[in-house]
């Protein structure tokens, strides 16, 4: 089994201590996003944890490694962007999301290092030479730190509509896009690292662009030196590489408010990151019996006993 920790919310810079102490414990609760008194045993043993994928805007608190960690196979996927705090308001100053980044890098080695430039949107504070500039910065400031950034362009969704409107954000058209990566890709190549489409429909291959696998077996079998056979995630979009994992995050919990995302859904968030206890096994809140059922989730194992060839 691989654990995505987390699409749904920052579980690395915001919920660390309860990922070390589900870790320590072997187990984690979660909700059903669409059936919440549907609830899932996740089984966080290192024996059924093939390996872990950390998604995160705010490495800092990761320089703290939490020491189970160290018993599973893991990579963290760090979304640095050319936005300023207009658009991530929770985020701390670029130059020091870097340092923790370079940081990790050098303890941990590159290839536990994925870049995110995502999503890429246009608006009137952010032009297409805007991208290029930022892009050129960053790639040169984390040349040596990854081999990989993951781009993906903005996606509309009902609660990110308001702020969309009111800032001026759109997704660029297909032309406006491919010229912004016929730029980003030489510059990447430049300083050691490939680029990735996340979840984009389109053939980006003649652009130099491959297609993402954001949580990616070939990536485990790179640090593990044993071949994984995983399936495709068929929950995700059609356009989506990634392979099947199970996702330990909740809604509506990440606080860095950015303009563009998609897992706040306009409640009040403050209030769900509230029900957070660093000791529940359950990231928000804890098991009503009268109401909640919980019971195992699948952990098929893919390890294939082969070595990887990565």
């Amino acid at each position: 089994m691989i654990v995505s920790a987390s699409r749904r919310t920052d579980i690395p810079t915001l919920y660390l201590p309860w990922l070390s102490r589900r870790l320590q414990e072997g187990f984690c609760l979660v909700r059903n996003p669409h059936n919440p008194h549907r609830i899932s045993r996740v089984d966080l043993r290192p024996e059924a944890v093939d390996g872990m994928v950390l998604w995160t805007k705010n490495p800092i608190p990761l320089l703290q490694l939490p020491p189970a960690l160290a018993r599973i196979p893991f990579y963290i996927q760090c979304t640095v962007t050319a936005y300023g705090r207009d658009l991530e308001p929770g985020l701390p100053p670029k130059p020091e999301i870097l340092a923790a980044f370079r940081e990790l890098a050098a303890r941990l080695g590159p290839a536990r290092l994925v870049w995110r430039y995502d999503p890429i949107l246009f608006s009137p504070a952010y032009s297409l030479e805007t991208h290029v500039a930022r892009f050129a910065d960053l790639a040169a400031q984390l040349e040596g730190c990854t081999d990989a950034c993951i781009v993906s362009f903005l996606d509309s969704y009902r609660c990110t509509a308001r702020a969309e409107r009111a800032l001026g954000l759109y997704r660029p058209a297909p032309e406006s896009a491919q010229a912004l990566l016929r730029r980003l890709v030489p510059i990447a190549r430049a300083h050691g690292m490939s680029v990735q489409a996340c979840a984009e429909a389109a053939d980006l291959s003649a652009l130099g662009v491959e297609r993402a696998h954001c949580v990616d077996p070939a990536r485990f079998a790179r640090l593990t030196g044993e071949a994984l056979r995983v399936p495709r995630d068929r929950s995700q979009r059609p356009a989506c590489g990634c392979a099947a994992s199970v996702d330990i995050g909740a809604y509506d919990s990440c606080l860095h408010g950015c303009a563009y995302c998609y897992a706040n859904h306009g409640r009040a968030v403050d209030r769900q990151a509230a029900l957070h206890d660093p000791d529940s096994p359950l990231l928000l809140g804890r098991v009503d019996p009268a109401v909640d059922v919980v019971r195992d989730a699948p952990a098929p194992s893919y390890r294939t006993g082969q070595t990887s060839l990565f």
